[in-house]
């Protein structure tokens, strides 16, 4: 091998390699994104691929309304929750984050459910943050910003599907639609709304991201 040979592996190496241990670090911390998040608790009754019918106790949320669009609804609501898990609240507690994210269209026949849950109210989105395990309704504390609600959501039965991928309402829809069509498959009925539950923040790399489409089924 001549010297020039050498020289170009060596400058090739030297640019490749620095790269290659970023890259691992990013997907490292990135994988590691929701390690030691509390995440919302259920049991599978049923499993098909990646599709599953499971069955959630009840639960915590703080919630609130806001007027918004599909795309900006979770981000208008979430520093309000984010403020209420943080302080600002009646014992000035700081409060645990969970997961998923949840974000669905209300119905008025059933208040809908989920970790940060993110319902439509007519032109309102219901957006809700699961509270950790440990609390009841005596012990979790009062919000000091009247926007925000802490509730008890009932259990409930929901068909389900899990994806990764980006949070754009193009593959939510995509999803949602094979996720119905797979519930007319097994006979299941739906009782409620559509809730589109994220388990990642922002920054974790869209393909490895967890994302769920649940409705609550008879």
């Amino acid at each position: 091998m001549n010297k020039v040979a050498v020289k170009k592996r060596t400058v090739v190496f030297f640019f490749v390699f620095p790269v290659l241990v970023l890259l691992s670090i990013t997907l490292g911390l990135a994988s590691c994104a929701t390690v030691g998040i509390e995440k919302l608790q259920y049991d599978v009754v049923q499993k098909d691929d990646s599709f599953e019918i499971r069955q959630y106790d009840p639960y915590l949320v703080a919630e609130t309304l806001v007027s918004a669009d599909f795309k900006d609804a979770g981000n208008m609501a979430f520093n309000r929750l984010f403020d209420y898990i943080s302080g600002a609240n009646q014992s000035a507690e700081k409060i645990a984050m969970t997961a998923p994210v949840n974000q669905q269209p209300v119905s008025e026949k059933i208040a809908m459910t989920a970790p940060v849950t993110q319902q439509a109210a007519g032109d309102q989105y219901a957006v809700r943050f699961v509270m950790p395990d440990k609390y009841t309704l005596q012990t979790l504390p009062q919000p000091t910003n009247e926007q925000v609600v802490v509730k008890e959501v009932g259990g409930y039965r929901a068909a389900v599907v899990r994806y990764s991928g980006t949070w754009s309402q193009t593959r939510y829809e995509a999803k949602k639609a094979a996720l119905e069509q797979w519930m007319q498959q097994q006979g299941l009925t739906a009782v409620g709304d559509p809730i589109w539950a994220r388990y990642d923040p922002p920054f974790q790399l869209w393909f490895l991201r967890r994302n769920e489409v649940i409705i609550p089924v008879e």
